[in-house]
């Protein structure tokens, strides 16, 4: 019984050891950072170092695009939670980060109508926005008139582009 005492501490102690050199032995992986990014805006984020490589978990949830070799510019696409691996030219992480796609809701209003819900950014005027889970008819009415605007302002409207070529 007592060599059974004398045993069990020799084996706590030797676990422990293994585990510190396991640590010490063990390369430091990059820590985690938590990202806040808002549905449809842009945040720039600057890098210690070059990105060669950047890995986006959901892509449908956040986009990025490289400016500089270390300055990334991270879209929010989607609401929702992924990841991004930042790699640099030797394949090792330079940074990781959770990437949390939020709503701007403090300049957003979610009218009811019954089952139907309609959104709008209030900032400073209410206007109509797009957002999934909003009634099918108000929804596809405000993506026909966000398409027109846009294809006004890039000069391909029905009426010939812009007033200004006229």
């Amino acid at each position: 019984m007592r060599a059974h005492l004398i045993d069990r501490p020799l084996a706590i102690a030797a676990g422990l050891a293994l585990c510190a050199l396991a640590m010490i032995a063990a390369k430091p992986a990059a820590a985690e950072t938590e990202l806040i990014v808002k549905f449809d805006q842009s945040q720039i984020l600057k890098l210690p170092r070059a990105a060669a490589d950047i890995i986006i978990g959901n892509p449908t949830v956040a986009d990025v695009s490289v400016q500089t070799g270390n300055m990334l510019v991270v879209t929010g696409k989607g609401f929702g939670i992924t990841n991004m691996i930042v790699l640099d030219i030797e394949r090792e992480v330079v940074e990781e980060y959770r990437v949390l796609v939020i709503r701007e809701s403090a300049k957003v209003v979610n009218l009811q109508k019954g089952t139907k819900r309609e959104t709008y950014n209030c900032a400073p005027q209410c206007n109509p926005s797009l957002v999934v889970g909003d009634d099918q008819a108000y929804f596809e009415g405000t993506a026909r008139a966000s398409e027109r605007k846009i294809k006004f302002s890039e000069g391909g409207s029905d009426g010939g582009g812009s007033p200004q070529g006229q």
